[in-house]
């Protein structure tokens, strides 16, 4: 998802943060599907699989709130979440995973996206000369933090995969 190469007014950061925001629904509801999924079929939950959906899902619920409460502060209309939600959509497919390794990967995706759009976001923030109506470096050090846990969760999915190899 391309963020662009600045942040120009708060209208623009407030629809970039939106889109985190679906990000992280998108994230937070496919982790609840994957673990359902593996459930209504009757398999063996695996307990480390088990352990790294809810974590996933806790934590974009977690990184969704802090982004809202961003979004509150700034001085910009908010935009239609259809249209943010569309945005974001065409960047995931319905994707049901036949096994564990389908659910890692597509968690693995997952994350590594979320870590890319944070990553593009506070490179645009940083390369602007804009003034927002939120302080920057408590922005800039918001998305640093997300990005640090979006970071972590794929080391947490690339371990489980490399030891099921």
């Amino acid at each position: 998802m391309s963020v662009g190469h600045r942040v120009s007014s708060d209208h623009q950061l407030a629809r970039l943060l939106q889109i985190g925001v679906v990000l992280e629904e998108v994230v937070e509801a496919r982790a609840y599907h994957h673990y359902q999924s593996l459930a209504d079929e009757d398999r063996e939950l695996d307990e480390e699989i088990e352990e790294l959906l809810e974590h996933a899902a806790e934590e974009s619920a977690e990184h969704r709130e802090r982004l809202e409460s961003v979004i509150g502060e700034l001085d910009a209309e908010s935009i239609p979440f259809e249209d943010i939600e569309t945005l974001v959509e065409a960047q995931y497919g319905k994707t049901k995973p036949d096994d564990f390794d389908g659910v890692l990967y597509d968690q693995l995706c997952n994350e590594e996206t979320a870590y890319k759009f944070y990553d593009d976001l506070i490179e645009a923030i940083e390369a602007s000369d804009a003034q927002f109506s939120v302080d920057r470096e408590r922005l800039v050090g918001l998305l640093s933090e997300i990005r640090e846990e979006e970071a972590e969760g794929v080391e947490a999915v690339t371990k489980i995969m490399e030891t099921r190899e």
